[in-house]
């Protein structure tokens, strides 16, 4: 009897078995197929010229691209890295995209929390356009596109269109008027929980998170890309201080930008000598 018994057990653990390796295989192929397809994609888009406007289904519905350097590397950041992932302690955190560009990151958040609320930030109007085409291509809800510039008051500032993502606030205001945004204060959208805060904003953060820096007690996750520009004074110790005195607890990395040999030759791109990834949680 116990012979039979034994057997029937064998019997029952090798069917479950087959039947799991069969629908991992599935699995595994499924995803093998899909990965390859990315990369074969991406290759595709690698070999477009810079700053032509193009289309891809990469993400299985179609966005616009318009610069393929661009969209490559903030796509690795944002869908294979993963930069911006978090757990929230609701299925409907409330996320706030400074800098959102052409979507990804609202698109990547929307896949991450399909219920979360977002409201985007996105000045530079072409690209504005852009984004506003990709997301209400995914027919989202609750997802709220603003065409401003965040700054450290409610003003009209010069802009510099770079025609990708490093469109950026007319510091020296050399662009002699040709471009003119409307800015507000982030302040003013932080008068409630917030999940997750993005600011990547080629350069304002110091003056934004000076402006709101009160309010940040509201923020949960905060994550700053910070930029350092070129016979600019650096601002990093002034941002780490303010994220220390919201009484968050941070971690730095490097996006790409960086000098292996500093002391001999700084590397730069679009003026900056240094990018960091300045993640903010609470403690």
């Amino acid at each position: 009897m116990k012979y039979y018994i034994l057997k029937l057990f064998k019997l029952i653990v090798n069917a479950s078995y087959r039947r799991e390796f069969f629908k991992n295989r599935r699995i595994y192929k499924k995803e093998f197929i899909k990965s390859s397809k990315i990369n074969v994609e991406l290759a595709r888009l690698r070999k477009i010229s810079r700053y032509k406007l193009t289309s891809s289904e990469i993400l299985e519905t179609k966005i616009l691209i318009p610069d393929s350097a661009s969209f490559c590397f903030i796509y690795d950041e944002i869908f294979s890295s993963e930069v911006y992932r978090f757990e929230a302690s609701n299925t409907a955190p409330i996320i706030i995209d400074a800098g959102a560009n052409i979507g990804l990151s609202v698109i990547y958040f929307k896949q991450l929390y399909p219920n979360s609320k977002i409201i985007a930030f996105e000045p530079d109007e072409e690209i504005f356009s852009v984004l506003e085409k990709n997301i209400n291509s995914f027919n989202f809800e609750n997802v709220e596109l603003i065409k401003k510039a965040l700054w450290k008051e409610e003003c009209v500032l010069s802009f510099e269109a770079e025609g990708a993502d490093g469109g950026r606030v007319d510091f020296n205001n050399t662009s002699q008027g040709e471009l003119k945004i409307a800015a507000t204060k982030l302040s003013s959208f932080l008068n409630e929980r917030i999940d997750f805060l993005k600011i990547d904003i080629e350069g304002s953060e110091l003056e934004v998170l000076v402006e709101c820096q009160e309010k940040l007690i509201n923020v949960d996750k905060m994550f700053v890309e910070y930029h350092s520009f070129e016979n600019k004074e650096q601002s990093l110790s002034k941002i780490i201080t303010i994220i220390e005195n919201a009484g968050f607890r941070y971690l730095i990395n490097s996006p790409g930008l960086a000098s292996n040999q500093p002391f001999i030759h700084q590397n730069a791109y679009l003026g900056m000598d240094m990018q960091l990834n300045i993640y903010a949680y609470r403690k």
